[in-house]
């Protein structure tokens, strides 16, 4: 079937840090030109849709309002459907509490009130976020996390710890896993995807450098997959990943081989 969409992940593949990853820029000048739908879909926590467009933009990358999509994003939409009227009590960055606190639910300081527990990302995560976890968490709450990644790049391309490490140590301790984890792989994602390339999954391709993530969403989508090798993911992992990607390819700047063949 043809293609008509491209949904590209965004760090360790498009860019590092600050800086657009080799051939990038021309890559998806390339898509444009050949008129694929384009979705940057980010698993940062941080920033929604418009600021990634306006990042993507100062490095040159041709993105355009409407078209960049982040796990932040769908937690907001899936919170603002699934939670209005519910007290949430944030595990998280000031920034996602504010995204939180723009939706039909009202954002708690005190983890007694919760009725949903949400975790992610913070660089401040200490034991007495540990401790209000425990207080928020009952058989009645719902218990949220945005993303499940255990590692991030820094702009050196080294792994810090992300959202999914911080999740985890949240489930160690109230001895229960999320009810859902919003970001990529999730079906809340994949849709949030879908809705923003206008296409079926069948016509879509899912360019990313994380097997467990970018790979596995578009798998379950029913979407073809290309794994960048810019990343985080090595010759062992892809070994040993029950993920299989349709393509390999050392760089998104090669996209047009898979685009030549799919």
């Amino acid at each position: 079937m043809t293609l008509r969409g491209v949904m590209l992940d965004l760090d360790g593949t498009v860019y590092h840090g600050e800086n657009p990853l080799p051939g990038a820029v021309e890559a998806v000048s390339r898509l444009r030109e050949r008129g694929f739908s384009l979705c940057f879909f980010s698993n940062n926590p941080l920033h929604d849709g418009a600021a990634y467009v306006e990042r993507l933009q100062s490095m040159g990358v041709d993105a355009r309002p409407g078209e960049a999509c982040s796990s932040a994003v769908v937690t907001r939409e899936y919170v603002d459907s699934e939670h209005a009227g519910d007290d949430v009590f944030v595990v998280g960055s000031e920034a996602l509490r504010d995204y939180i606190a723009d939706t039909a639910a009202t954002v708690v300081t005190e983890p007694e009130d919760a009725d949903v527990l949400l975790g992610s990302w913070t660089d401040e995560f200490h034991y007495r976020d540990m401790v209000d976890a425990l207080r928020a968490v009952d058989d009645g709450t719902t218990f949220l996390g945005t993303d499940p990644d255990t590692t991030f790049p820094d702009g050196d391309g080294n792994p810090q710890p992300g959202s999914g490490a911080i999740i985890g140590a949240i489930a160690g301790v109230v001895e229960r896993e999320p009810d859902r984890i919003l970001g990529k792989p999730s079906t809340v994602a994949a849709k949030a995807a879908l809705e923003r390339l206008s296409h079926p999954a069948a016509e879509c391709l899912v360019v990313g450098d994380r097997l467990n993530t970018d790979i596995r969403m578009g798998e379950q989508a029913g979407m073809q997959t290309a794994l960048v090798r810019s990343g985080v993911t090595d010759e062992r992992r892809l070994a040993e990943s029950d993920v299989t990607p349709d393509y390999v390819i050392d760089s998104v700047a090669d996209i047009d081989s898979v685009l030549d063949t799919a």
